[in-house]
C-alpha cells in the first residue's frame, strides 16, 4: 500500500469516532499534527494511542524519564516526527540542551540517571523484554524499581505504536515543529 494512500483528515472527514479524539489534540497542543490526522483513518488505532500515551504520562517515572524512553524508540525506529515533537516537549521542560542533542543523536547522555533509562530501554527492545539480571540490576542501580521498568515497557509500547504509524502513513514534520526538525 503506497504512503499516498493515507491523506491528512479532518474532524468534518475522519470516521466519527476519531473526530473528538482531533479536537481534543487540536486544543492541547494550538494545532492538529499530521501524524493525528493521518492516524485518525482508524479510530481504534487511534484511541489506542492516546490512551496509553496518557497511561505512560502517568507512570512514576519522572518527565525527562519518560522522554528518554520516548527517544530512545524514536530515534532506534528513525520518526523524525517523534524527534521534532519531543524536543519541542523536552524543550517546554526546560531540559538542558546538551541532553536533548544527546538524545536526538542517539549518544550517551550527560546525566548518569537518564542514560541508565535510555540504555534500559534499548536492552528491552534488543532482547525483546529478555534482559537479564545484569540489566535489571544496572537499572536499579540507578534507584529504579521494579514498577519502573514495566513503565518502560509501557513506554515502549506506546511509541513503538507511534513511530511505526507515522512512518507507515508517511507523516511530516508539521510546520509547528520544524524549528524542532
Amino acid at each position: 500500500m503506497p504512503e499516498a494512500a493515507f491523506t491528512d483528515l479532518t474532524p468534518q472527514s475522519a470516521p466519527a469516532g476519531s473526530r473528538r479524539a482531533m479536537e481534543s489534540t487540536r486544543q492541547r497542543l494550538g494545532f492538529l499534527p499530521a501524524a493525528v490526522a493521518r492516524l485518525a483513518a482508524s479510530p481504534h488505532t487511534l484511541e489506542a494511542f492516546i490512551r496509553i500515551s496518557a497511561a505512560f504520562e502517568a507512570t512514576s517515572l519522572d518527565p525527562q524519564a519518560r522522554e528518554t524512553v520516548v527517544f530512545a524508540v524514536a530515534t532506534r525506529n528513525r520518526c523524525h516526527v517523534c524527534v521534532a515533537m519531543h524536543t519541542r516537549k523536552l524543550r517546554a521542560l526546560r531540559a538542558d540542551e546538551t541532553l536533548i542533542a544527546a538524545l536526538r543523536e542517539a549518544r550517551p547522555l550527560p546525566d548518569e540517571r537518564l542514560e541508565a533509562v535510555r540504555v534500559f530501554t534499548l536492552r528491552v527492545l534488543d532482547r525483546a523484554g529478555d534482559v537479564g539480571e545484569e540489566a535489571l540490576e544496572a537499572f536499579a542501580a540507578h534507584g529504579y524499581t521494579p514498577e519502573q521498568a514495566l513503565e518502560v515497557v509501557l513506554g515502549i509500547g506506546a511509541y513503538t505504536l507511534s513511530t511505526l504509524a507515522n512512518r507507515l502513513t508517511g507523516a511530516p514534520v508539521d510546520a509547528e515543529l520544524e524549528a524542532c526538525a
